[in-house]
């Protein structure tokens, strides 16, 4: 599959490097390397609860928070949307770019973290966060961030794997309860959203690439009102 990773951090030692990414330089280097323990991580397909959720959509502008390789910012170019990917790994982002550069499509690479991009606010139609990997802090700054990006009339579309939120910590040292899962961003959404779509389906999976085990989705679909 095509799973995209974003993160958002509290760290305070956050500022542009020479290449021009914002966050965390740890969070970076974690992922540089996941991804180049790989020559490809992900399916290099869409991912299924985007292709399913956006086809009654008009094309508008569209952030892809963390696009990982970029199989959905492609997709979505290609079907005539304009089109912000975002990415921590330098790795990731390079694959992506060369994916694009090969489909003949134009996208806006954002290197940084969810919380230090400096993203307009209320400016796209469609924000996609395809099973993100957002560090929960106490001022829910990655959710708030979520939804301050969605333009009046704009959807986001937040998936994730159904099931995660609820288990314990593992031998990784990976704990669910660090991390922003949909049912977090529920209680957010005030009058001013209107929930489309709040439910657990099973996963449209492409064969192939890592995460490919999971079976089941969350998807939440809220449409802002004004």
């Amino acid at each position: 599959m095509t799973e995209n990773i974003a993160w958002a951090t509290s760290a305070t030692d956050i500022f542009p490097t020479a290449d021009g990414y914002v966050g965390d330089p740890a969070v970076r280097a974690e992922w540089d390397n996941r991804y180049a323990d790989r020559q490809q991580l992900w399916s290099g397909r869409p991912n299924g609860a985007l292709v399913a959720e956006v086809a009654g959509l008009t094309p508008g502008r569209v952030l892809d928070v963390g696009c990982g390789e970029g199989a959905d910012a492609v997709w979505l170019a290609r079907g005539g949307w304009d089109v912000t990917a975002l990415e921590v790994s330098g790795v990731a982002l390079e694959r992506a770019a060369g994916h694009a550069r090969d489909a003949g499509v134009d996208i806006r690479w954002v290197h940084a973290t969810l919380t230090e991009a400096a993203l307009p606010p209320a400016s796209y139609d469609l924000v996609s966060a395809q099973y993100p990997v957002l560090l929960r802090t106490p001022d829910r700054v990655a959710e708030h961030a979520l939804l301050s990006a969605v333009a009046v009339g704009g959807v986001l579309l937040l998936v994730h794997h159904a099931g995660m939120e609820s288990q314990q910590v593992n031998e990784t040292g990976f704990d669910p309860a660090d991390y922003v899962w949909p049912s977090m961003v529920v209680p957010l959404l005030g009058d001013d959203w209107a929930v489309e779509v709040d439910e657990q389906r099973p996963r449209v999976s492409p064969e192939g690439g890592a995460g490919a085990h999971h079976t089941d989705d969350v998807v939440l679909r809220a449409r802002r009102l004004r």
